[in-house]
Formats: structure tokens, C-alpha cells, sequence
């Protein structure tokens, strides 16, 4: 038996419907996601200059460090997502997700160098738990499972394998609540796990100090499990050179703290930063965090150009005083002489696309499978 789908039936007693299979994020209508989320508590400054109320300009400083990069290591992640079929265990009907998952590093020694660093980029299927129903571990079923998978011919042929068999929760769906969505974010878990290996990776190998700083796409938010938390410290430690960046944010997410923040956003001229806010989310209550906001161009949105910039607070000072605020300017000034060349006509999100990050995404992204073929394993 080759087909993946009928030997994962078969293995867990279930049926399956070899349903219509479709690339997700192809048919899903779009929506405004922010990368920063909802439950952010706002504590204070987050910078040593305590005085600074308004925003500040960063042009002269930019212009007069332009020649040197702060940044030469850029990180992104990414993943595509499939419903590849239905099965049906227990009189009930479940999504098959499967994904191709990506987080890749490209390094710039210098304007005239950019090449790719690192690359993960690994094969997953989501699986309703229910599946495993004779009592074992979820993570020994699961993994006995994706051993023999992986010896299928329609893998071994290929040269391909997956890595990871995720299971999803199968308690009862609701409206907001969606099997597919369940299975679509265990892929995004696991590309999570990606990027923060990913940054482990490139401490150990003593890649990033206080002259070499690295670009992660997106927010730094993540979620870390107990394993983590027992050794919290260190892991901060390994943010100390990393900066994320995010082209989608809530304007509205510091209104707690102050009211005017979108319009004091929307407002920032060309190269001006807002203060940095201090604050920590309740899913994380031990990571304090910078966060400040820097328009690099001017557009006719009032919010396209502008990025959230946020730093990791890695020491007991900083979490005490706030980022020091000539950090926080040398960041700025950096960012600003990365929006230059830009994507346009190739992004639509070109306004607060960082050229270094568009060419770290379409990197990883070259590296899929097509959807066809992909599609075709199944």
C-alpha cells in the first residue's frame, strides 16, 4: 500500500474519503492578522531616556553611519499549509492538514554579498489525536506512525520524508473553533520551533555579538513550553543580538497605556521613532519587552511605512531601567538604511518590507515543493 492517506487509514482503524485537496491559503479569503498579540500589559518607558515624550528624528544618524550595517544575518519563517483529506474515526469527520514548513537565515558580509546561511525546511501532517485510541503516549504513537510512513515508496522514490505527524485537539468544533484551523496552526507550531532553533543555532555557533545583530521577521512573542521556562535566562540570553520587526501590527494594541498611540503612529514623519514602551504579555509573565515604533517611509495610508520594532529585555538593568536609548537609536538608524532598494511591484506590502527580509522569504519560499507535486504525494 502506497497512497499516503490509505496506509494512515488502515494503520489507525479509521476511513478515509480521499476527499478534494487544495492549498489553503489559495481559498481562504485574506485576513488582518496582526503579529502582536491581544493580551499585552504595558508597564512603563522602555528606555533609559525618560524624558523623550515625543517622537525623534534618526535621519542625520542614519545618514551618517551609511556604509556600516548593524544587521548581517536576516531570519524569516514561513509555512504552506494543505487540506489533503477527511477521515473518519468514531462516527465523526476530521480535516487531514499537511505542510511544508520553512525557516531559513541569509547573511550579508557586505552591500555587495547576500547569500543563504541556513535552511530547515521539513514536510509535517496534522492528525486529529482521536487516531491515537489504543492508550499509548501521543508522541511514541505518533512517531511509529511517521516511521512508516517514511517507508512508503511514494516517499522512498523521491528521496523525501516527512518529519513531524502533529496531532490536533478533537474536542468538539466550533464556529470559531475550526478542526482545519487546529491542524493549520500545529504546522505554524512547529515553524515557530523552527525559528527559535534557528536562533539557538546561531548563538552556539557564536555567529551574533554587539556588532552583528540579526532580523527576525515578525514578532518575537513566542510562546515557550515548561522545558523552556526552567531555563529562561539562558534562553533570553540568545536575543541579546535580535531584533524583530513587523510589518503587521495593532495600532490600538498600547492604547491602555496611552490613548493617542495610533494617531501619535499614523502621525510620525519620515525616519521618526516613537518612544519605547515597556511591557510583557500574560503568556510569557517572565520576558519584558521594548517595543517602539519607526516609520521608514512616507505613504498615502497612514500606518503603511511604519514598522514595529521590539527587542527582548535580556538583563535584570534593562528589565529595571528600559533599553538604553542609544540602542534603540543605532536600531533605528540601521532599519532606516535597510528600506532601500524596495520590492514594489513585486509585494504588496512593499511599503514596510525590508529588502533583505523580501529576499530571505523568497528564498525559502523557492525551496517548496510545487503545489501540484506536493498535492500529488497524497
Amino acid at each position: 500500500m502506497n497512497n499516503i492517506l490509505d496506509f494512515i487509514a488502515n494503520e489507525t482503524n479509521s476511513k478515509n474519503y480521499k476527499s478534494y485537496k487544495y492549498c489553503i491559503e489559495n481559498v481562504e479569503v485574506p485576513k488582518l492578522q496582526y503579529d502582536d498579540k491581544q493580551d499585552i500589559v504595558v508597564k512603563r518607558i522602555g528606555e533609559t531616556d525618560k524624558g523623550l515624550k515625543c517622537s525623534k528624528s534618526l535621519k542625520e544618524y542614519a545618514i551618517r553611519i551609511q556604509g556600516t550595517t548593524l544587521f548581517k544575518y536576516f531570519l524569516d519563517g514561513s509555512r504552506r499549509t494543505y487540506k489533503v483529506d477527511d477521515i473518519a474515526f468514531n462516527n465523526k469527520i476530521y480535516p487531514v492538514i499537511a505542510g511544508q514548513i520553512g525557516a531559513g537565515v541569509c547573511y550579508r558580509e557586505n552591500k555587495d554579498s547576500f547569500k543563504s546561511f541556513q535552511l530547515h525546511n521539513p514536510l509535517a501532517i496534522s492528525l486529529p489525536g482521536v487516531l491515537n485510541s489504543g492508550g499509548k503516549n501521543d508522541e511514541l504513537f505518533f512517531n511509529q506512525l511517521l516511521d512508516k510512513v517514511n517507508q512508503l515508496n511514494v516517499l522512498e522514490k523521491q528521496n523525501l520524508k516527512f518529519e513531524k505527524i502533529v496531532p490536533y485537539r478533537y474536542n468538539a468544533s466550533k464556529e470559531d473553533d475550526k478542526y482545519e484551523d487546529r491542524g493549520v496552526a500545529k504546522i505554524q507550531d512547529e515553524m515557530i520551533k523552527l525559528e527559535k532553533l534557528t536562533v539557538k543555532e546561531l548563538v552556539r555557533q557564536k555567529k551574533l555579538n554587539k556588532n552583528t545583530f540579526l532580523i527576525k521577521d515578525g514578532s518575537l512573542e513566542y510562546e515557550w513550553d515548561k522545558t523552556d521556562l526552567k531555563n529562561l535566562s539562558s534562553i533570553k540570553s540568545n536575543y541579546a543580538s535580535v531584533v524583530g520587526v513587523s510589518k503587521a501590527f495593532n495600532p490600538e494594541s498600547l492604547s491602555s497605556y496611552n490613548k493617542r498611540i495610533s494617531q501619535i503612529i499614523a502621525d510620525l514623519p519620515d525616519f521618526h521613532r516613537t518612544p519605547a514602551f515597556m511591557y510583557e504579555t500574560v503568556r510569557i509573565p517572565d520576558v519584558k519587552f521594548a517595543v517602539w515604533y519607526l516609520r521608514i517611509r512616507k505613504t498615502v495610508n497612514p500606518f503603511d511605512g511604519v514598522l514595529k520594532v521590539e527587542k527582548i529585555l535580556v538583563w535584570d538593568k534593562e528589565e529595571e531601567d528600559g533599553l538604553d536609548s542609544d540602542e534603540i537609536d543605532l536600531i533605528s538608524a540601521n532599519i532606516i538604511n535597510e528600506r532601500n532598494p524596495v520590492c514594489y511591484g513585486q509585494d504588496n506590502r512593499w511599503a514596510k518590507h525590508l529588502y533583505a527580509i523580501f529576499l530571505t522569504e523568497k528564498y525559502i519560499k523557492s525551496k517548496y515543493l510545487s503545489d501540484f507535486h506536493f498535492i500529488n504525494l497524497f
